[in-house]
């Protein structure tokens, strides 16, 4: 791999657009040399709803990222992810002419041509990837490599991902839109495991949780290989609508109020927390409790959990009795609400941390890339160096920047070919480009009072013991803590569904001792 082969990814999502160019080092890690982000307002869910608006913020994140990186972008490799994403599990064979010579390459590409043409997906789903499993050569099963092996009936079992025909075009046109050529597609869950997950995890077993603004996207490794994705239709975003509608505020401050002062333990803040808000100009600012706060988030957060908890379920009866040792690992911006990882533990009886899309990364990008924001597009970018092949005769007088073709290409929508280009005289080190203004959110919504209320008073347990659990589990996390709220005296008053939060919790962590 030649040091100036680059790759470009594209993340197209529901609250922000980002752009990163990336190279590969001689010390094998990756350089971002550039990065550009703007707001999108065309996008809902993970599915374009606004094609010029969409446009619009891609190209204004590739200036950046040109701006930036002193490249010229052609090639992109996008992302993508939403409701018109669905997966299948397939099961097929093919029989070999002569049992005498091995299995090669060849095979496992006529295997795989025959399943995509066999796996059941309707005239408006298009293929997107088909990722092998695990091979059965006559009668010998679980074979992960079957290449080199003798015999006449090879079998595999694949993990299929397949999208509606219309949303993958919409990203096609919008990219072309920009002036840019699309290189492929990745599944944005794959993309971010590439970027967080270790070679021991992806090894192990483990669930990755990307909960992004408009979806939260799964996807559960082992033995290396893809076992299972799912697609939630909702994300940080509708929590943020939550907020907005409950305290009447705008989005803006709802966002705000959420990254600083929201945590999922409504019991981890004093009734005595106040937060103090602008409304609108003219108006008082609006004070509000930063407990309020937290049982709003806790609500949407138990919700998506339950929901990850039904993926699961569903994982197990697809593939019974397999244990995924190296717990949960999420990412995505929705990881960093405060007390997030204690959550997650909580609900799945999982092992869970944050991941930070920092771990093929070179020294220069590892502190100022290090947000769990970046996971999917830097996974894009790393996606795109592995699948990249160098040229011999690549030209040394241009600078440009192209990405590579995602795993599994779509005919008719992706081209397959990678284009080789060169860089020189590129700025070494990094340079962000922020758009300053955030957009606004579309209304969601909001679970009602009595939902989230719906708890019974129960009794009195130490709340030391809680707090000293909260402490360990920060201090063990490393987790950014936000500034300390501003507080006003108020009457402290007791809440039964707090009480019972709280002892919830106490008695899972006695369980667990």
């Amino acid at each position: 791999m030649k040091n100036d082969m680059l790759s470009v990814g594209l993340d197209i999502g529901t609250t922000k657009v980002v752009v990163m160019v990336g190279r590969r080092k001689e010390d094998s890690t990756v350089e971002i040399i550039g990065v550009g982000q703007s707001p999108s307002t065309g996008v809902s869910k993970g599915a374009i709803q606004n094609i010029s608006k969409t446009i619009s913020a891609i190209r204004q994140a590739v200036e950046m990222a040109e701006e930036a990186s002193g490249v010229k972008i052609n090639e992109v490799t996008v992302g993508i992810a939403g409701q018109y994403i669905r997966s299948a599990r397939q099961t097929d064979y093919i029989t070999r002419p002569n049992p005498e010579r091995v299995i090669d390459q060849d095979d496992l590409d006529r295997l795989r041509v025959q399943v995509e043409k066999a796996a059941p997906h309707s005239e408006h789903e298009q293929i997107i990837h088909v990722l092998p499993q695990e091979y059965k050569v006559d009668a010998e099963g679980g074979i992960l490599e079957p290449i080199g092996m003798y015999g006449q009936r090879l079998e595999a079992t694949f993990h299929i991902v397949i999208g509606q025909v219309a949303p993958l075009l919409n990203v096609k046109r919008c990219v072309e839109g920009a002036g840019l050529k699309l290189a492929g597609l990745k599944l944005e869950p794959i993309a971010s495991s590439d970027s967080t997950l270790t070679e021991e995890e992806k090894e192990a077993g483990v669930v990755l949780v990307d909960i992004g603004g408009g979806t939260t996207d799964l996807v559960i490794v082992r033995d290396n290989l893809v076992r299972y994705s799912a697609v939630i239709p909702y994300g940080g975003k509708v929590l943020t609508n939550d907020i907005k509608d409950a305290c009447a505020i705008l989005s803006r401050y709802a966002e705000k109020l959420k990254k600083e002062f929201g945590s999922t333990w409504p019991g981890a803040n004093l009734d005595t927390d106040i937060v103090s808000i602008p409304v609108i100009q003219g108006l008082p600012p609006k004070e509000i409790s930063a407990k309020t706060l937290s049982r709003i988030i806790h609500a949407r957060m138990d919700e998506l959990l339950d929901d990850i908890n039904s993926e699961l379920a569903n994982y197990r009866q697809v593939e019974p009795g397999k244990s995924l040792i190296a717990g949960v690992v999420i990412t995505g911006g929705g990881a960093l609400l405060k007390h997030m990882p204690q959550f997650v533990i909580f609900k799945t009886q999982m092992s869970c941390r944050i991941g930070y899309p920092n771990i093929y990364l070179s020294d220069e990008n590892r502190e100022c890339l290090t947000s769990p924001m970046y996971s999917t597009c830097i996974g894009l970018v790393l996606n795109g160096l592995k699948d990249m092949e160098p040229s011999a005769d690549e030209e040394e007088d241009e600078t440009s920047a192209g990405g590579a073709v995602a795993e599994y290409s779509l005919q008719g929508i992706g081209e397959k070919d990678a284009v080789e280009l060169p860089l020189e005289d590129v700025i070494p080190a990094i340079k962000v480009n922020v758009a300053a203004k955030t957009a606004d959110e579309d209304a969601y919504s909001y679970q009602s009072d009595e939902e989230i209320m719906k708890m019974d008073a129960v009794a009195e347990d130490s709340e030391e013991d809680i707090e000293k659990y909260i402490r360990a589990s920060e201090a063990q996390q490393q987790e950014k803590q936000p500034d300390p709220v501003k507080t006003k005296p108020v009457k402290k008053t007791k809440q039964g569904w707090d009480k019972r939060i709280e002892k919830t919790i106490y008695d899972f962590l006695k369980k667990i001792e």
